[in-house]
């Protein structure tokens, strides 16, 4: 399954209707705007992987917090404290406010739902982006795989997990490369 497609199905659904809810959105006005916003965060995340220590990083926040949390159980997604969490992601992965204003006002002209309300979907949309990488780790026991191998062979394994690949790509190309196309297909 893809990315886009393990959040909406989170909870069976209920982190969608949850979240949708919260800010009087249907369903489908969630998944709309969820659908845009996952390719910008996941290229500021794509970005942050080809940063020196940056793979490491990920790994090191994949293993220590518990993300998943925030698909397994909906009512988190109310909660100020995921909020502030997805803040604190949002600024590694899109860098400065300005970025996630832009990101809103282009989302909202886009889907027309007011960019006030997109500002307030971003931060928990990078925590669920976090959730899902991290109950992918999880699942694959990626995290006890990365130990001792280079960075080119951690990234490549990393989103090769992630995007359910068991062939060695890391060794076809280069790492910008690999995480170029990895992630282009996580978002089909």
């Amino acid at each position: 399954m893809d990315l886009l497609g393990m959040i909406l199905d989170s909870a069976n659904g209920d982190a969608l209707s949850k979240l949708g809810s919260k800010h009087n959105l249907s369903n489908d006005q969630t998944s709309a705007v969820l659908a845009q916003l996952m390719p910008a965060l996941t290229t500021g995340m794509q970005n942050n992987l080809k940063q020196d220590n940056g793979l490491e990083s990920l790994t090191q926040a994949l293993s220590k917090t518990n993300h998943q949390r925030y698909l397994d159980e909906p009512d988190l997604l109310e909660d100020s404290n995921t909020a502030d969490e997805g803040n604190k992601i949002l600024g590694h992965l899109l860098g400065d406010k300005e970025n996630s204003r832009q990101l809103a006002s282009q989302v909202g002209a886009s889907t027309g739902i007011s960019s006030s309300i997109i500002k307030q979907l971003l931060p928990i949309a990078a925590t669920m982006l976090m959730g899902t990488m991290s109950k992918s780790a999880q699942s694959g026991n990626l995290l006890e795989q990365l130990s001792g191998n280079n960075s080119s062979d951690l990234v490549g394994s990393l989103l090769g997990s992630l995007m359910g690949d068991n062939s060695d790509s890391s060794s076809q190309s280069d790492s910008s490369d690999l995480v170029d196309s990895l992630f282009k297909n996580f978002l089909k």
